[in-house]
């Protein structure tokens, strides 16, 4: 077993949700989606379709962030900024939580994002190339940079605690969350806004990912998560955000609490900057780490929202990993990727899949792995195919892992009151 945190000290819970992605403009419409077993794939609109080998992708649809915020502001923001204002917004709205001049010290944001404002960075650098620097925007700067959309939201909020930005490739929100949690475990804050956001609909992005194979080529029924046939990922943007706070805080002003956060792993593989390590030893060591700060068995676990991002080395040592955290148990849980419907949303994903574990838990029912057909011997576990399933679910586990070899590993349980 790995090294027990030498505190703990206040359980952590999550009062609000906020989500947009590929399959709606909020969390009601994105779980409906979900269970639906819809898809959000579709071709590609904010850039030029010839340029690339991509046939389709998931894009947030009918976005229009003049709807959301005016028109002055939506200037200033890139699109990653922009998803994320609306995440925030509901989650916030959900929670209902006061902001303060008395508490805005106490309340943190702690986000995360692969890359930050890229589609801002490659439109800038066409504009300075073609018409020069006095037609650079001057806010070019602060909707590129990664920890924008955390300051503005600071601003939108007036929150004055711990403002952070964490940047692990597709881990991103999971650390957030991860990192979030811990703070407010630790006592060093009493609530969180956080969660991730990413777009990277932009020409050298989804270019990149294409030259480097990680990218589905078929035009439907794609991507397909653990499928034998499985051809890559299909990339998509979206933001999610979670109002966290601890269990004290949410039950002196009333709070409804929607699930708890009980652990998080956090490993690197140190292998390869982007396949994972052989046999999934990082990720199985990120989801023992989590158990063991949960207190939990793998007895315990009743649903995994896998990373699953249907390119063939991640499925299948994310097959392993599972298998050699959990041993034989694995084989009793019900396994999904909802990327099979919102597409990979690099740093964000994280956020939106720990909203999608919050709703199983409470509607106790698993989301589907929709596109599933052909069974990959390598790949053997109970991946909850095509169609949601009612299941108990006291204990779920979200995987996460990025480029670079960074694995994170959130463990969310039912909330009762008595004590874990």
């Amino acid at each position: 077993m790995e090294n027990e945190p030498s505190f703990r000290r206040h359980r952590v819970v999550i009062t609000g949700l906020g989500a947009i992605t590929a399959l709606g403009h909020n969390v009601k419409d994105n779980w409906a989606a979900v269970l639906a077993g819809n898809s959000g794939s579709g071709p590609l609109t904010l850039l030029d379709p010839e340029d690339h080998i991509a046939k389709v992708v998931c894009e947030v649809k009918a976005f229009d962030p003049e709807h959301h915020m005016d028109r002055k502001e939506a200037r200033r923001r890139d699109r990653y900024q922009q998803l994320a204002t609306v995440a925030a917004r509901e989650a916030m709205t959900q929670a209902n939580i006061p902001v303060t001049e008395d508490n805005s010290h106490r309340i943190g944001i702690i986000m995360g994002t692969g890359v930050g404002g890229i589609r801002t960075l490659v439109e800038q650098g066409k504009v300075f190339v073609e018409k020069g620097l006095r037609r650079i925007s001057p806010f070019a700067i602060t909707m590129i940079m990664p920890n924008g959309a955390a300051g503005m939201l600071a601003i939108d909020y007036g929150i004055h605690g711990p403002t952070t930005t964490i940047t692990t490739a597709c881990a991103s929100a999971s650390d957030a969350i991860g990192h979030a949690y811990r703070a407010i475990r630790s006592g060093d804050i009493d609530a969180a806004l956080t969660g991730g956001s990413e777009s990277i609909m932009a020409t050298v992005a989804l270019a990149g990912f294409e030259r480097a194979g990680a990218t589905s080529t078929k035009s439907r029924k794609t991507p397909q998560p653990f499928d034998k046939n499985r051809d890559g990922m299909v990339v998509g943007e979206g933001a999610a955000m979670l109002v966290i706070e601890s269990l004290e805080h949410a039950l002196a002003r009333g709070a409804k609490i929607l699930a708890e956060i009980i652990g998080y792993g956090q490993t690197t593989d140190a292998f390869h900057i982007t396949a994972p390590s052989q046999g999934g030893s990082g990720a199985a060591r990120a989801i023992r780490i989590a158990l063991n700060e949960a207190r939990l068995q793998p007895k315990d676990i009743d649903y995994i929202s896998a990373h699953g991002t249907a390119t063939e080395l991640n499925d299948l040592n994310e097959t392993a990993a599972i298998k050699a955290a959990l041993g034989e148990h694995a084989y009793n849980i019900g396994v999904s990727s909802t990327k099979s419907m919102t597409g990979h949303v690099m740093g964000g994903t994280g956020a939106i899949e720990s909203v999608f574990c919050t709703l199983a838990i409470r509607d106790q029912i698993m989301p589907p792995t929709i596109n599933y057909e052909t069974p990959d011997p390598a790949c053997d576990l109970d991946y909850v195919a095509n169609k949601p399933r009612p299941a108990a679910i006291d204990v779920c586990v979200n995987n996460a892992f990025g480029f670079g070899g960074h694995n994170a590993v959130l463990i969310f349980k039912k909330y009762t009151h008595r004590e874990q």
